[in-house]
């Protein structure tokens, strides 16, 4: 039988104990989660790349320049793929060389894509993106969306998955074939593209995406992808965190 006095200081043990393992459990705050976006299924994925020029008479048909960057080319650091007698030619990407280009070093990140809303030099795009894009009252972007020549399109990520595999890339020009269609972007799981064109692509990706996605062609109208937005704190160590274009 133990004495009053041993009993209390038990007692007063076991209770900083108690509120240890409290403070303990609710004190270390989980990992930072980002919103959960639509996920749209089954898009149709073009391939582009910055150098490509595919119409020159075509409005859209150079990837010299992009909606957002005059010096797209320039601020890349040159043809993302090989030049073949003055034409900017895609290549095959392989994991072993991180899906980068093979005879160029990116200024920007490679694993880049477009989708069809044009904030900044889309008319009907830039008067409605306070309405449409859900994060653009969220920093940075609500500072961006005081100026009218900033994008907060541009750079953002985005979850591209094919067959098992899963990459992601960051936003870094508009199309294809439609630039203000905030009803598939921006829509629910089952919002269609608009676009008529190129096989009623959703979508373009960087020759580094293609490869990352296994794609059945360099540069076909075929391959079909699920994606969704995601923000930063979502996006997992890989070979596109390798190079971000800020």
């Amino acid at each position: 039988m133990i004495s009053s006095r041993v009993a209390w200081a038990l007692g007063l043990l076991t209770f900083g104990l108690v509120i240890t393992a409290v403070l303990t459990s609710t004190s270390t705050p989980a990992a930072a989660k980002g919103r959960v976006y639509p996920q749209h299924t089954g898009i149709v994925a073009t391939t582009f790349w910055v150098g490509e020029i595919f119409d020159p008479d075509a409005e859209d048909g150079s990837q010299m320049l992009s909606t957002y960057d005059d010096n797209w080319y320039r601020s890349y650091g040159g043809c993302d793929g090989r030049e073949v007698k003055g034409d900017c030619r895609t290549e095959k990407r392989v994991a072993s060389n991180d899906y980068f280009p093979s005879s160029m070093t990116p200024k920007e990140n490679p694993f880049y894509l477009d989708l069809p809303f044009d904030d900044v030099n889309d008319s009907i795009g830039a008067k409605t993106r306070k309405q449409v894009v859900p994060w653009i009252q969220a920093k940075p972007w609500s500072t961006l969306a005081k100026d009218a020549d900033s994008s907060v399109m541009k750079n953002r990520w985005v979850k591209i998955s094919r067959k098992g595999h899963t990459c992601y890339g960051q936003i870094q020009d508009a199309g294809p074939g439609k630039y203000h269609d905030a009803k598939y972007v921006f829509g629910s799981d089952d919002s269609r593209p608009a676009n008529k064109r190129y096989n009623k692509a959703g979508m373009d990706v960087s020759p580094a995406l293609n490869g990352c996605l296994r794609f059945s062609e360099l540069n076909g109208e075929s391959d079909k992808v699920s994606w969704r937005f995601v923000d930063g704190v979502d996006v997992p160590a890989g070979p596109w965190r390798r190079v971000i274009t800020r």
